[in-house]
């Protein structure tokens, strides 16, 4: 007969298996690089994912394991942060720049593993050097296990992922190197809704 700790060991080891079956391993690749857009009227190189701008939605479910690999095509440093995940014996890849890790230099590129266990919502994913969050960014969704039936309110008929943002027309590095030369803020041209800016503004395209 089996001893009751050794038993109660089995059973916590068959049940962890079973909980780790089901889940899945969500891999994207992040290329970082120049991209032309035309936003207030005016046409501007900045920094985007896979030139999209907000970036590539990541989408995963709770329990699920996230693999990204950053490749920085850039002519700057680059870290990418993901905002709101609680990072459980991974803290290495929070992506903290000069935190957690070094930046990735331009030229070079880097792997981001971590899981999502006890974790759910709508977060996001964003650059940590400089102003270039203000271009390098998306969503990061995490969903319940049990699908919609585990939302805690009623099923909804669609779903759309709204990113507000912000939007400069002027170079934001030098934004920023303003800012820590005055202490004061810069101010933004527009707010975005998914990259652009809202009917409101004389000149939104």
């Amino acid at each position: 007969m089996m001893p009751p700790t050794v038993f109660a060991f089995a059973l916590f080891a068959l049940t962890f298996i079973g909980s780790q079956a089901n889940a899945a391993t969500v891999e994207h690749t992040f290329h970082i690089r120049n991209l032309t857009v035309s936003r207030m009227c005016k046409e501007k190189v900045i920094l985007a994912v896979n030139d999209q701008y907000p970036g590539p939605a990541i989408q995963v479910t709770e329990g699920d394991s996230v693999v990204v690999h950053v490749i920085n095509e850039s002519p700057f440093d680059m870290t990418i942060h993901w905002h709101g995940v609680f990072q459980l014996g991974s803290a290495w890849a929070d992506g903290a720049n000069m935190v957690t890790q070094c930046p990735i230099r331009p030229g070079k590129r880097l792997t981001y593993r971590f899981n999502v266990t006890g974790q759910e919502g709508t977060l996001w994913w964003h650059a940590h050097v400089s102003y270039h969050r203000v271009t390098v960014h998306g969503p990061l969704i995490i969903r319940p296990k049990g699908g919609t039936e585990a939302l805690p309110f009623p099923k909804p008929d669609d779903e759309v992922t709204i990113v507000l943002g912000e939007w400069w027309s002027a170079n934001v590095v030098k934004a920023e190197e303003e800012v820590m030369r005055s202490i004061f803020s810069t101010i933004s041209d527009a707010f975005t809704i998914n990259g652009y800016p809202g009917d409101l503004y004389n000149c939104s395209g």
